[in-house]
């Protein structure tokens, strides 16, 4: 039998595999933060080379001081033969010359507050199929939450 208990903002859930979950956590305690950003006049070569020298796989994109966009390593593979054919960094660089950040860019991408629960950006995540959000407090950039930070935190409640 399972006995739960609700003390303020905190579940203790006991059963065989006993854990302690915390509701109301906000996301900024699993964001990534002082997150590098890009701006829409930046060059998509460039875009490319923040991704591999940083290893991460999404980055908000900026007019002035507005999140305008969010790019993912994801729009820029869809745009490049690369990873499907030998010997075609020829053609890749073509494209990306071509194109800019914003014709490749999601724009207006949902953002979500410092104090948006973690759960809350799970249902975002689970429901609308994004894999990253700009996280915002007072519409200025903070970080950014990912798929995987929120699967590390679940991991870390078991």
């Amino acid at each position: 039998m399972i006995h739960e208990e609700y003390l303020g903002e905190v579940c203790f859930r006991k059963s065989p595999n006993q854990f302690i979950m915390k509701r109301r956590e906000p996301v900024k305690h699993i964001m990534t933060e002082n997150v590098l950003s890009v701006k829409e006049e930046d060059k998509l070569r460039d875009v490319v080379s923040l991704f591999k020298k940083h290893s991460f796989r999404h980055v908000p994109v900026m007019k002035g001081n507005e999140i305008s966009g969010i790019i993912s390593s994801t729009d820029i593979n869809r745009l490049t033969f690369g990873t499907l054919f030998e010997n075609q960094d020829g053609a890749d660089e073509a494209v990306l010359e071509m194109l800019t950040v914003p014709q490749v860019m999601t724009s207006k991408p949902e953002v979500v507050s410092v104090e948006t629960s973690i759960k809350e950006v799970a249902e975002i995540f689970a429901t609308k199929g994004f894999h990253a959000l700009p996280v915002v407090e007072d519409k200025e950039l903070k970080g950014i939450v990912t798929t995987t930070d929120v699967i590390k935190y679940m991991l870390e409640q078991y």
